[in-house]
């Protein structure tokens, strides 16, 4: 294969902007995955706990599951960015909950969104909470996010139990992004 094939099938094959949305409960490792996802295709980055409210934060960081009108702001505020995203023509990985198919209604309405799942076990979950440091989310939020998560029918999954780099190998390989 000749270097211009080459460097062709390296690139995201999507002509229109596309936002990747890396959703799971807390301790999923959507951060890690969707930077480390966003790193190897040159696109932009965000978390969508950086779209929290300070009272949302601290509410969390006592173990306090949030309301759906605890979050109805800070879905709006994400809604906001995805579309700014696209209408400025950039692709972007968004690391975001999304746990429940209203949540993914209203983050999808008026964009193009590739959903993906990063699927595990609460006692992976917990267990890699127990090596978390600095983070508002505790272990005390695992229970809660499960009880909440309505798992999506209509997106990627991908198991968490394997490598960050071999779950960004795998949404490569499903969204054809080789």
């Amino acid at each position: 294969m000749d270097a211009f094939n080459s460097c062709i099938q390296t690139k995201a094959r999507y002509t229109d902007p596309v936002i990747i949305l890396i959703m799971g409960v807390t301790g999923a490792g959507k951060t890690t995955v969707g930077t480390l996802l966003a790193r190897q295709l040159g696109w932009q980055f965000a978390d969508a706990d950086d779209f929290h409210t300070p009272a949302n934060k601290e509410k969390m960081s006592r173990g306090i599951a949030l309301t759906d009108a605890d979050r109805g702001p800070w879905l709006e505020a994400i809604h906001e960015a995805m579309l700014r995203w696209e209408a400025s023509g950039q692709n972007a990985v968004l690391a975001c909950s999304a746990l429940k198919q209203d949540y993914r209604d209203r983050l999808s309405e008026g964009v193009d969104v590739k959903f993906v799942y990063l699927r595990g076990t609460a006692e992976l979950i917990l267990k890699r909470l127990g090596h978390r440091k600095g983070h508002y989310a505790t272990g005390d939020l695992v229970a809660s996010q499960f009880a909440a998560l309505e798992e999506p029918k209509d997106s990627y999954i991908v198991d968490i139990a394997s490598s960050p780099e071999t779950q960004v190998e795998e949404i490569r390989r499903q969204l054809k992004l080789q």
